[in-house]
């Protein structure tokens, strides 16, 4: 029976399905929706917010898994304090909008930065498209092209799946329509 309890409890834990606490970072460009998607994910309800000025952090629990949530800003100014909380997260949320293709080359040129940081090789990588209720919406294919997402570890992964590779991996959303990021986030977990 102790074995079959201990296959048990490493299986729910492979799946982020038991309590398991993690420090996340949310990131993207201004406007992408990041603040929204907090409090989404905190109070289930949709409030319209000022952007944000400064880093605020939120505790959740999501599928067995809380999170300490750290909402960092998407302006210029903001992005220049992204390394100092990235260092030491388990896990970066980077949240893109689908619907303002102008600026995807932005968001690109910030994701990159996460790509190439050597100190967060080993920090698994969830990449939100949101807003993709609008009909400006780039497509999930069109998202992979653009941002370099060809070569992602799978939406059924988990840590024990990832044979070392860096976790990264697209999931498409709509927060305002409650759709996808729940999703991601279990994704997620099961790395954390």
């Amino acid at each position: 029976m102790s074995a079959l309890w201990s296959w048990l409890w490493s299986w729910l834990a492979d799946y982020g399905l038991i309590n398991k606490t993690g420090k996340v970072v949310l990131l993207g460009l201004d406007n992408a929706g990041k603040t929204t998607l907090v409090h989404m994910l905190r109070d289930n309800i949709l409030v319209q917010h000022m952007p944000t000025q400064k880093p605020t952090m939120e505790t959740f629990t999501l599928g067995g898994l809380t999170f300490n949530l750290f909402d960092l800003g998407g302006h210029a100014i903001a992005r220049r304090q992204w390394a100092e909380y990235c260092g030491t997260a388990d896990g970066i949320v980077f949240l893109i909008d689908a619907s303002e293709p102008e600026r995807f080359p932005e968001a690109k040129t910030a994701l990159d930065t996460l790509f190439t940081d050597e100190a967060l090789r080993q920090t698994p990588l969830l990449v939100l498209a949101n807003k993709i209720d609008l009909p400006s919406s780039a497509s999930e294919d069109q998202l992979r092209a653009m941002f370099g997402l060809h070569q992602t570890i799978g939406k059924d992964a988990t840590r024990a799946s990832s044979n070392g590779i860096r976790a990264v991996e697209l999931f498409m959303c709509s927060i305002l329509k409650r759709q996808g990021f729940k999703e991601g986030f279990q994704w997620l977990a099961g790395f954390l």
